[in-house]
């Protein structure tokens, strides 16, 4: 059978850089073929991390800004595709997430906000492109996240096994897989975003590589406390969240309403209660869920590279075998990416993109905006 090829696109909170992944549908499960990540480059990361901190730009600025990711986007397409010898005629199309900017699913006029023009993504590669995949959902009363647990039943599930999908990016967010069960998929709170951000202002480094830096201090019970206290991790799901919640700005303030000893708080100590928060956030939430089945936690995203992280998963939950999707077929730096080639796919074909038990939707939809190529 001749291969049906998709790519998908991801840049995620952790703004590290555009993953991208070559995905076969002409065989079950898809199989993914191919990939390659570009870093983000500095004046870009630079600009939406200011605009994501601070909620506010000018029409301007956000325009030029949608513009240039458009074509990163595209630029790292046609890279793509000549590093593996492709041509834009044997894709069927390209699914693109954007940059996530603001996410707010609650309150009166619910939202989400993603850039990139898909738009110029599609007129330079020649590939018909699908984004704008989340606010369908919300147009059905859904919070358009997560998206990505129906493309971890289809390559993950297992009869034999409940099987749980986390992925640590800038934000966690697992997938619930247990025979004969719905589906459960939900945000669970910080994943590397803090840390990311923690050690940037201190050493000037975008990333703790294994967390070395972390395992350097010691663990703050109280400013744990404080952190675990905040309303996010008691909801119920379905719930999502972003950095526009979890930042710098909240993780000081959160520091300052500490005791007069605070002050006494090394910044690596910081950082390791922050792989705390992240790994304890994750063990409480999959706490609540009971079930007979031996149990297996599959780990993606660039959380599964910090041995710190993996390292407390480990030993919080000794009930459970703790892998990295690398051991089930998927590299574990690209799942979402795979997972938007996925979603590009079932658009494609008319086929249903989310699950109202995951996003609270009120039916299921077909997601993604086409912006097709003749």
């Amino acid at each position: 059978m001749d291969a049906q090829y998709y790519i998908g696109i991801m840049s995620g909170t952790s703004l590290d850089g555009v993953d991208v992944a070559l995905m076969d549908f002409s065989s079950t499960p898809p199989k993914l073929e191919a990939t390659d990540f570009t870093p983000m480059p500095q004046h870009l990361r630079e600009k939406i991390t200011t605009l994501v901190q601070s909620g506010e730009t000018s029409l301007q600025q956000l325009g030029e800004l949608d513009h240039q990711l458009g074509r990163l986007y595209a630029d790292c397409v046609n890279a793509f595709l000549q590093k593996y010898h492709l041509s834009p005629k044997e894709i069927q199309a390209i699914g693109c997430h954007g940059q996530t900017v603001w996410h707010s699913p609650k309150g009166q006029y619910p939202f989400t906000m993603q850039i990139g023009d898909m738009n110029l993504l599609a007129a330079h590669t020649g590939i018909t492109t699908i984004g704008d995949f989340r606010r369908k959902d919300m147009a059905f009363g859904g919070q358009g996240a997560p998206l990505v647990p129906v493309f971890h039943q289809a390559v993950f599930s297992d009869p034999n096994y409940a099987t749980v999908v986390l992925n640590i990016g800038g934000i966690s967010n697992v997938s619930l897989l247990i025979p004969a069960l719905p589906i459960v998929g939900f945000d669970t709170g910080p994943g590397n975003t803090l840390l990311d951000q923690w050690i940037e202002k201190h050493k000037g480094i975008t990333y703790d590589r294994n967390g070395d830096w972390a395992a350097t201090g010691q663990i703050n019970e109280t400013l744990l406390s404080t952190l675990l206290d905040e309303p996010f991790f008691h909801q119920p799901p379905p719930k999502s969240t972003g950095r526009e919640q979890f930042n710098l700005v909240w993780l000081e303030q959160k520091i300052q309403h500490l005791a007069s000893d605070s002050t006494a708080l090394l910044p690596q100590d910081v950082q390791a209660t922050l792989v705390e928060l992240t790994s304890t956030s994750i063990t409480n939430a999959l706490a609540k869920f009971e079930t007979d089945l031996p149990k297996r936690l599959l780990v993606c995203g660039g959380g599964a590279k910090n041995s710190l992280i993996m390292q407390r998963l480990t030993e919080q939950l000794p009930q459970w075998e703790v892998h990295t999707t690398n051991d089930f077929g998927i590299d574990s730096d690209y799942v979402e990416a795979a997972a938007f080639a996925w979603l590009a796919y079932r658009r494609l074909n008319n086929q249903s993109g989310n699950l109202p038990e995951v996003t609270g939707a009120r039916r299921e939809v077909s997601l993604g905006a086409i912006f097709p190529m003749p």
